[in-house]
């Protein structure tokens, strides 16, 4: 009992010990024996053990190169039998059994890397025992895959975005909630929703100016739009619909009769996008027909042993374009790069739009050194070509990366990694060009995204890194990761500003410089190149708001499921692939 005692602190037990004898005036001895036995009064002794592990745990983890072994080992030891006398039974185990695995009179110091890697089942055990016991009145949260659809909400009303975004994702549904307009139009391109939802009446740009704009940018592509509004009159609901509006529906509304509405509109997509292989846009196969042509000549490589190749190719500065001209000449652009491809290839090739301004080239019977000599002609040949705008002429150049299919056990994500990695080598090396995978088999690269963790909880910071650490070994992107204890160190350090993509993890309420203050900063800059999730407490709406008006790009309300997290993260960095 006296190491109980010890760990939680003489003045919180002197404390109780206090309420103990205010109590004894008006209740029995026995009385009083069961109510200090009672959930409440115990809640309170694993708070306090909660607080002071991750006092511990922070004094070690900021500002300290090396812990003494004999340091941890008594942590691990107070802990072991504190925790399991109070309930905490699974924290109370692993801190035995991480004890055990020690000698007590061992002389080392413990590095802070290997120290964070050594406690980390500890760590997980504490952040999960906070989630559940803040979360017990929250519906379960839906498992994510990361292939869910996508739902774009437009409204400047932030109490209504936050509202529709929380229970939307009940459904299972990835949902982007932005209050700027100007922004939902930019981020549009990169999102690419099943479904949007647009408020009629907004500050900066009414709803029905961003439903003009996107029945241009898709009226050769289904995609449901839904307008909301207060205003349920006539005129208001004739003028959505004749702007090619999908559907309308009237504030206040039912929540399970939007619901079902977004639900019906997603399925006639998924029908209608499944019956169709060609892209709208480019009038060349979309990248849903790109397994089908592969297991086809798959086949043909099995069977007659007939190699074949596949180029990435990418538009150079293609977002320069859009940035000039705006995106109406972009489509023009890649609609026009498209043409030349098909006619500069012969009849068996297969052109696909593989998304935004990458294609993909499909050679058969072609060696990499046949398709090599191939596209280095297409190279010379687009330079000199010119694209027909309602800007003028343009002209364009490419950047290609050519893989040999020839072995069929390997998957089309393999060649299909091989063949972008080389095309991320000729982009590197001056763009205009191409570059063989074979090149770089042996030092493939990857995309850099820098990612900043952005938070004063030295826990969520580690298990956070740990998380980002495993995405990053799955080869979609070079991810380098930073932790920061506030916002100030974040924006004052260089790494913090140089010319790569960021994905930054910010929490709201920090010391010296808290998450919105950032937020503010950099979107001051007008830059880019910051993708944002903002994490903020549930009771925090001001700020959440806030975030939504600054531009944040996501946010997680505190406590959080590291899935759905893990989840928000991997859509974001698809986004900026």
């Amino acid at each position: 009992m006296s190491l109980f005692l010890q760990f939680l602190g003489n003045d919180f037990i002197n404390e109780e010990i206090d309420n103990y004898k205010s109590i004894v005036g008006y209740c029995s001895m026995v009385l009083v024996g069961v109510f200090f036995e009672s959930w409440v009064v115990m809640d309170k002794y694993k708070k306090k053990l909660m607080d002071n592990m991750n006092k511990q745990l922070g004094d070690w983890f900021e500002g300290n190169e090396s812990v003494p072994h004999e340091d941890i080992y008594r942590f691990l030891h107070s802990v072991a039998g504190t925790a399991s006398s109070i309930g905490l039974h699974a924290i109370g185990d692993t801190a035995r059994n991480l004890m055990n695995s020690l000698t007590e009179d061992e002389s080392k110091l413990w590095g802070i890397k290997d120290l964070k890697v050594f406690l980390f089942e500890l760590l997980t055990l504490i952040y999960d025992n906070d989630l559940e016991d803040k979360v017990l009145s929250e519906a379960p949260l839906m498992t994510m895959t990361g292939n869910e659809p996508v739902i774009l909400l437009i409204d400047d009303e932030t109490s209504m975005l936050m509202y529709l975004k929380e229970e939307l994702q009940k459904q299972g549904w990835m949902v982007n909630a932005i209050a700027n307009p100007i922004k939902a139009i930019a981020a549009f391109y990169d999102i690419q929703p099943d479904c949007v939802i647009i408020d009629v009446y907004m500050g900066q740009k009414s709803g029905f100016e961003i439903l003009a704009f996107l029945k241009e940018k898709v009226k050769q592509q289904f995609l449901p739009t839904i307008m909301i509004s207060s205003d349920n009159s006539k005129s208001i609901r004739m003028q959505s619909y004749q702007m090619g509006a999908d559907d309308f529906i009237a504030k206040p509304f039912e929540l399970d009769e939007l619901t079902v509405r977004i639900k019906r509109h997603i399925e006639r997509k998924n029908l209608i996008d499944n019956l169709l292989l060609v892209d709208e846009l480019t009038r060349v196969y979309n990248r849903k027909y790109l397994n089908q042509a592969y297991d086809q000549l798959r086949s043909e490589l099995i069977r007659n042993k007939e190699t074949f190749s596949i180029v990435m190719i990418d538009i150079d500065h293609f977002k320069r374009v859009n940035d000039t001209y705006g995106h109406l000449v972009g489509d023009q652009v890649l609609k026009q790069f498209a043409t030349f491809l098909t006619n500069h290839s012969r009849p068996g090739d297969i052109v696909i739009r593989f998304g935004g301004e990458e294609f993909i080239l499909i050679l058969p019977e072609l060696s990499v050194d046949e398709s090599k000599k191939v596209i280095e002609r297409l190279i010379l040949k687009c330079r000199d070509t010119k694209l027909n705008t309602e800007k003028g002429e343009l002209s364009c150049t490419f950047s290609a990366g050519v893989v040999e299919v020839n072995n069929p056990t390997q998957s089309l994500e393999e060649w299909l990694l091989l063949a972008d990695n080389a095309l991320y080598d000729a982009k590197e090396s001056g763009r205009n060009q191409l570059k063989v995978a074979d090149q770089v088999l042996n030092g493939m690269h990857q995309k850099i995204v820098k990612v900043a963790v952005v938070d004063d909880d030295p826990i969520i910071r580690t298990m956070l890194v740990d998380l980002l650490e495993t995405l990053g070994k799955e080869g979609q992107h070079h991810l380098e990761i930073e932790s920061f204890k506030d916002g100030s160190a974040f924006i004052n350090n260089e790494w913090s500003h140089t010319e790569h993509r960021y994905l930054i993890i910010l929490d709201g309420i920090m010391p010296r410089m808290d998450g919105i203050e950032v937020l503010q900063q950099l979107r001051s800059k007008n830059s880019d190149r910051y993708t944002v999730i903002m994490l903020t407490s549930r009771k925090s709406e001001r700020d959440i708001a806030r975030a939504l008006q600054l531009g944040a790009d996501d946010y997680i309300t505190k406590p959080f499921k590291l899935l759905e997290l893990e989840t928000r993260i991997r859509h974001l960095l698809k986004r900026m692939k």
